[in-house]
């Protein structure tokens, strides 16, 4: 079937287009092949499927498993998100970069994120269904997060007024990018 890759210009992290077969009834995609990811240089073992929704405003994130990273391969099946992922690995000549890219029911487009990253999404659309893959199980007591209005980090949500954001309690309290966790290559 095939898929078309974009590099985002941080090392792993890609957009994905899967191949559409629109016709009279609707369209057909294949979401995910393992031959096909592991051609494009994304080879990891999917163990968990995740989904959430979520209604205008709500920003969630950006979330990271300390101990045991995950590499997600990230969704919107419903709506509209722009979804973001930030490099936390140390060393890495992108450490502290970020990348955004609008996921929706209507582009289809998917988002790898490989470990070492921290991730969140922010709903564009009036609700969303957000659907991901991750390659190691949920633990809990590891999670981890990076604040997502660091001024270090810099993202450029594209939402013009914040006060309409709908975070979590933990969300908001999340640390800056100088105190957050950095993911050593022996983790990752």
């Amino acid at each position: 079937m095939g898929i078309k890759v974009t590099e985002t210009g941080i090392p792993g992290l890609k957009i994905i287009e899967p191949a559409v077969f629109p016709d009279e009834r609707g369209y057909f995609m294949e979401t995910y092949s393992e031959k096909d990811f592991a051609e494009a240089g994304i080879d990891c073992k999917f163990v968990q499927d995740n989904q959430s929704g979520s209604v205008f405003g709500v920003l969630r994130g950006l979330h990271f498993q300390k101990e045991h990273p995950q590499a997600k391969l990230v969704r919107a099946i419903f709506g509209s998100v722009f979804d973001v992922a930030v490099d936390l690995r140390e060393g890495s000549p992108t450490f502290g970069k970020w990348y955004g890219v609008e996921l929706s029911a209507e582009n289809k487009k998917q988002f790898f994120i490989p470990k070492g990253f921290a991730h969140g999404f922010v709903v564009l659309s009036g609700r969303a269904e957000f659907a991901y893959k991750c390659d190691d199980f949920y633990a809990p007591g590891d999670e981890g997060g990076l604040l997502w209005n660091d001024p270090e980090v810099g993202i450029e949500w594209p939402i013009e007024d914040a006060t309409e954001l709908i975070l979590s309690e933990k969300d908001q309290k999340h640390p800056g990018l100088s105190e957050c966790y950095k993911f050593k290559k022996e983790n990752l």
